[in-house]
């Protein structure tokens, strides 16, 4: 019995041993674990000591021997179940270990997995930004004096980031040559010089230049030195006032103006009310430092007055029109500028005229203006209306008002010719405007924009005036006529001569005699037909205070020679010298006609006319320019104001119709005849350079030469694309080599003659009937080394 006892416990043991992973690691190891082999060898054994269980009548020694082995199987069921507890946690320990080294090691690997990935981004994002210098703000002029300090400074943005050398009249500066002079500054793409007690010799033009491998870019600008004297020293630092007000006008150093909406080429009638505007993004955005917004018509700056008003703030920029003229057409120009430059848009505005009062009658002339103004008289000019259906214009009635009233009063009785007209018989000290109608064989036209106000007054009494300010803000006023005393008589006027010379009139000017004194000056003129012998005063009625007269009702053809005697209220003075014979002529005659025309395609609705200009272009206002549809003789005008330029763009034109085009040259006699017509043209987008090509692509390389392909422009400007022209240059490299002379038609080229392992970048350039349009981005930079896969497509398949 004991020793099939004790076989059963190393059997137990043994299986024990041998009990699987997922038993063993259990901390309560019982019988309940134990496979069912060492079940069944329990049961077995149970069994068979049922069967030889001693009866009672066995003597009690047996029983205590029984008892004794009980115990020692006993203590050891509780060995084993220690040492199975005590294996389970060092299993459990064993299987923790095993846990935090694979959760380790699978950190370590996302680890290393995300550093690649970033690594590859960064690579990515750094390919994609690299772009040459571009100057964000530029460097600004200074003027300094001596012993003062200035720093120049100048931002630029590019990747890699550029490497910046300053430059004093193209020569390079050094600060290690002059450590107490220069000293350089670079931090965040601001880069700076400092000029250290400057002296005379600073005085240059000094420069910088950005460089990096895609390329450079420069800024410059003139710093000026004075040297000053005892009078002109600068007032020190801590006299100056340190609470100055801020000017409204002070732009920011740098202002990034993005224009959203531009205003286009405009049409609109004469009466009309029209507001230009502009919306834009202002960057940075503030109340006291922002940019100053120009109007420009033409290149003359606009300023709010009774018939524009200018308006700018809240992201917007407007200029309005009360009551649109002719005077208002012109090519209109917002400038928005800021210390850091300008940003502006332009558009043309065609004003047409308003309908006639008389069918048939002419549009209204403009642009009226007063000169020579003086007590009593002044000359008016005025441009020609454009008459393209109507009949031709005979002459020109000139009225004349009071400011302040509202009574127009005609000054010539009979209509005149000539674009210009001498107005007498002003009141002196007071104000006038003026307006010119137009008239031809069916009626009289709408009436002219009134004139600026004129004074009738002599410019040159101020010149004769002198006040002097004393205490209490009193002043006196000194004139020159008063120091001279009293004169009797005065002196004969001297340097007569004619001004202005027409077929109708003559305009004598003269000066006033010396001493004048201090009673007030009349004049009378003479005049006398030469050969006659006799003289005629012209002005017997009406006294003359300017020194300027118009003489008219002259016999064509004759020629006259006039004298000026000047008066007060003691006498007349002897007459002046007798002038040279002066005949009523026109001085200048009607222009000839502009020579050829010529009508390219420009836009889709517009056509560009140019033509040259007449033999004679002396005095000339500028150029009319009608248009046609081919086949109608129905003529429209394109421009209402006479242009200075023999180059204008007709615009409102219908896309693929026929025009044909004329010019009319205008002077102040009138217009001259029309020119030849152009040569038809069909109104289409103009013929221009193609754009650029893109995504340059390296499709195979053998160490000795690489296989690029590319993509089509995406405008080929009108006309098929005729080929291609590559260049190429090394990486580091600044200048670019021309690979191929001749075109190449296809979009895939294979580049011979290179360097293996070296890189090479390339740009390509696509050409027209018109020309080779814009090169292409610089490609990636792609290494000359033979591709050791196969090419795509050269795969072969196991099947």
């Amino acid at each position: 019995f004991y020793n099939i006892y004790t076989k059963v416990i190393l059997w137990e043991k043994i299986i024990i041993l041998a009990v699987p992973f997922y038993q063993r690691r259990h901390k309560h190891f019982d019988q309940s674990y134990r496979n069912i082999q060492t079940r069944y060898v329990l049961e077995e054994y149970a069994a068979r000591n049922d069967k030889l269980k001693p009866s009672r009548w066995l003597p009690d020694v047996f029983f205590l021997s029984h008892r004794t082995h009980e115990q020692k199987s006993h203590v050891s069921d509780e060995k084993r179940i220690r040492f199975a507890s005590e294996l389970s946690a060092l299993e459990k320990e064993i299987h923790t270990a095993r846990h935090r080294a694979r959760e380790h090691l699978d950190r370590l690997a996302v680890q290393r997995m995300v550093e690649e990935n970033m690594a590859l981004e960064r690579h990515i994002i750094e390919e994609r930004i690299s772009r040459a210098p571009e100057i964000l703000v530029r460097l600004r002029s200074h003027t300094i004096w001596e012993k003062m300090s200035v720093s120049l400074c100048f931002t630029v943005q590019g990747f890699p980031t550029p490497v910046v050398q300053w430059y004093k009249n193209e020569e390079l500066i050094s600060p290690a040559s002059d450590p107490t002079k220069y000293r350089i500054e670079s931090k965040y793409g601001v880069h700076v010089l400092h000029i250290n007690r400057a002296d005379f010799d600073d005085s240059a033009t000094y420069s910088a230049v950005a460089t990096n491998v895609h390329g450079q870019a420069s800024t410059n600008c003139a710093v000026i030195v004075r040297r000053f004297r005892e009078e002109e020293e600068p007032h020190p630092a801590a006299l100056m006032p340190f609470h100055l007000p801020l000017s409204h006008d002070v732009c920011f150093t740098h202002i990034d103006v993005q224009f959203l909406e531009k205003f286009g080429v405009t049409f609109a009638t004469e009466g009309e009310t029209l507001t230009l505007k502009c919306s834009m993004l202002i960057t940075p955005e503030l109340k006291r430092l922002r940019p100053r917004a120009e109007w420009y018509r033409d290149d003359v700056l606009l300023k709010d007055s009774k018939w524009t008003q200018l308006y700018f703030g809240e992201g917007q920029a407007a200029l309005s029109f009360s009551h649109l003229n002719k005077d208002d057409e012109g090519l209109y120009t917002l400038r928005m500028v800021s210390r850091g430059g300008i940003s502006e848009c332009s558009a043309f505005l065609f004003v047409r005229d308003a309908d006639a009062l008389i069918a048939g009658a002419p549009g209204a002339p403009m642009d009226v203006k007063c000169h020579d103004a003086n007590r009593d008289y002044v000359i008016v000019t005025w441009k020609p209306p454009n008459t393209t259906s109507e009949s031709p214009v005979i002459g020109y009635f000139v009225d004349k008002c009071e400011v302040g009233l509202e009574n127009w009063v005609q000054c010539n009785d009979a209509p005149v010719k000539v674009c210009k007209y001498p107005v007498t018989g002003l009141q002196e000290g007071r104000s006038y405007v003026f307006r010119v109608r137009a008239v031809n064989s069916a009626g009289i036209s709408r009436p002219s924009r009134a004139s600026e106000p004129v004074a009738a007054l002599d410019p040159l009494d101020l010149e004769r005036t002198q006040i002097v300010h004393v205490d209490e803000g009193r002043k006196i006023v000194i004139s020159k006529d008063d120091l001279e005393g009293d004169v009797q008589i005065p002196s004969p006027p001297t340097n007569v001569h004619a001004s202005e010379i027409s077929k109708t009139y003559v305009v004598l000017s003269w000066d006033p005699p010396v001493p004048r004194g201090r009673e007030p000056l009349t004049y009378f003129i003479e005049k006398s037909m030469v050969g006659s012998g006799s003289w005629q005063r012209v002005n017997a009625q009406v006294a003359v205070k300017s020194p300027r007269y118009a003489v008219f009702d002259l016999a064509e053809g004759k020629p006259y020679v006039f004298r000026v005697l000047s008066a007060n209220k003691n006498g007349i003075s002897d007459p002046s010298e007798i002038t040279e014979p002066i005949q009523p002529q026109d001085t200048i005659v009607l222009p000839s006609a502009p020579g050829q025309v010529v009508a390219t395609r420009n836009t889709k609705t517009s056509v560009v006319v140019q033509w040259d200009k007449p033999k004679h272009e002396e005095d000339l206002y500028g150029y009319y320019i009608e248009y046609s549809v081919v086949g109608s003789n129905r003529w429209e005008p394109s421009n209402h104001k006479p242009i200075k330029y023999n180059r204008f763009v007709v615009h409102g034109l219908e896309t693929g119709e026929q025009y044909v085009f004329r010019v009319k040259a205008v002077n102040a006699l009138g217009l001259s005849e029309n020119s030849q017509e152009s040569e038809a043209v069909t109104v289409q987008a103009a013929l221009t350079c193609p754009s650029y090509p893109h995504g340059i692509t390296l499709l195979n390389c053998d160490g000795h030469s690489m296989t690029l392909g590319w993509k089509a422009p995406r405008y080929s400007g009108g006309s098929p694309i005729l080929g291609y022209y590559i260049d190429k240059r090394e990486a580091n490299h600044q200048n670019w080599h021309e690979v191929n002379s001749s075109l190449i038609t296809r979009t895939i080229y294979t580049v011979e003659d290179l360097t293996e392992d070296a890189f090479y970048e390339f740009k390509v350039a696509a050409a027209n009937l018109v020309g080779i349009g814009q090169p292409s981005d610089p490609s990636e930079h792609f290494k000359c080394k033979a591709w050791t896969m196969p090419e795509p497509g050269k795969y072969i398949s196991s099947a």
